[in-house]
């Protein structure tokens, strides 16, 4: 271990900053875990080295000392620096799990808690454990989503035991000492050459379990129900958006607090609109007199009908704005706009007057002699 590079095992360079080191090692540790690599000898060597080496670069003196003399300082009964300190003689086991429930913020004591169990599994601090959060997906209408609206959901969860009060006890019993641990909410386990502790198995770091568990949950504190709950969408809101119910998850275990709820919403698609951020965009057929002559034509707007003024000689393609007619902002105090795009139907059958009128017409206006298209492709076989 002494002729490694400690900054290299760390993958880190020599300039490291100690934030940038404590990310560096956490990486290392739970690659090369002995629970991560059950039986791997290599893997439990590594650990070793890697846990060494940060111990060495993490404290500034013996960072400062490593630089100077390299692992050398470090070895026992040497002139240079020991490695509890640059005056100190060497020598001295490290528990390297010592300094991985450092970083990973396990502290001594009943129970687990930070990064250690939620990596490894460990249970909550006093045999505690919070409940899941849980998700609900809600589909609404694009009306519903623009006005705002309150909805009532039903939902399976796991809640309190009634019988128990969440306790897992049966009434009447009394928790007892844990014949596993003996009280200390931890055992100790061999991993080769090192010894290290992980919370009890039996309690999940209580240090104590029920007498006699409870009959309706079976010790566990918690059963499935349908629970019903009144969800306020505001209006704004679109496909994605997500609302929290705070508490309304899965109950905890032996006093662990309950989860959260999410509501994750979804828009169906509008046989007219179609959302563009906070603005609605919508088509609409006009006839072709309308586009040539001008005029004003009532549109559909998720709040009722508004005029829309067609200028003469409106070409199919046009859009037009309506301001403030499209979605509310989620944060309020805005409106979008609704854009109206027209589209210039032309008739498919004519009566007898009225193809004369439109012959007649064609005919003022210079129309039949040539088709317009013959004249764009006569202009455009320069280009070929």
């Amino acid at each position: 271990m002494a002729k490694e590079d400690y900054y290299e095992l760390l993958g880190v360079q020599k300039g490291v900053t100690a934030e940038e080191l404590k990310k560096a090692y956490r990486k290392k540790a739970v690659q090369f875990h002995p629970d991560k690599n059950p039986g791997n000898k290599e893997a439990e060597e590594m650990f070793k080295k890697v846990s060494h080496a940060y111990e060495i670069l993490n404290d500034p003196d013996k960072r400062a000392a490593y630089d100077r003399y390299g692992a050398a300082a470090f070895e026992g009964g040497g002139a240079g620096p020991g490695p509890r300190g640059p005056a100190g003689g060497g020598g001295g086991f490290h528990d390297p799990f010592d300094i991985f429930r450092e970083v990973f913020g396990q502290q001594g004591g009943g129970g687990g808690g930070g990064i250690f169990d939620e990596v490894f599994g460990g249970g909550g601090r006093g045999g505690s454990r919070d409940g899941a959060d849980l998700r609900y997906d809600l589909e609404i209408t694009l009306e519903e989503a623009a006005r705002g609206i309150e909805k009532e959901i039903t939902f399976r969860k796991n809640m309190a035991c009634e019988r128990c009060d969440g306790a897992g006890a049966e009434p009447g019993s009394k928790r007892v000492v844990c014949p596993t641990c003996r009280g200390a909410g931890q055992v100790r386990r061999s991993g080769g050459i090192i010894t290290f502790t992980q919370t009890c198995p039996t309690c999940g770091g209580a240090g104590n379990k029920v007498e006699r568990p409870c009959t309706a949950c079976r010790g566990e504190g918690r059963m499935p129900k349908t629970s019903k709950l009144n969800v306020r969408i505001p209006p704004g809101v679109d496909t994605g958006s997500r609302l929290r119910s705070s508490g309304n998850g899965e109950a905890g275990m032996s006093g662990g607090q309950a989860g959260d709820l999410y509501i994750v919403l979804s828009v169906k698609e509008h046989e007219l609109f179609e959302r563009q951020g906070e603005d609605l965009f919508c088509e609409i057929p006009i006839k072709f007199t309308l586009a040539t002559l001008g005029g004003t034509i009532e549109v559909p707007t998720l709040s009722g009908k508004a005029s829309l003024k067609i200028p003469t000689a409106t070409q199919s393609g046009t859009t037009f704005r309506l301001r403030g007619k499209g979605m509310p902002s989620l944060r309020g105090g805005t409106q979008g706009d609704q854009l109206v795009r027209v589209h210039v139907e032309v008739p498919t059958s004519l009566s007898g007057e009225q193809k004369k009128i439109l012959e007649e017409f064609a005919r003022v206006s210079g129309d039949a002699a040539e088709p317009t298209s013959k004249s764009f492709f006569e202009k455009a076989k320069k280009f070929f």
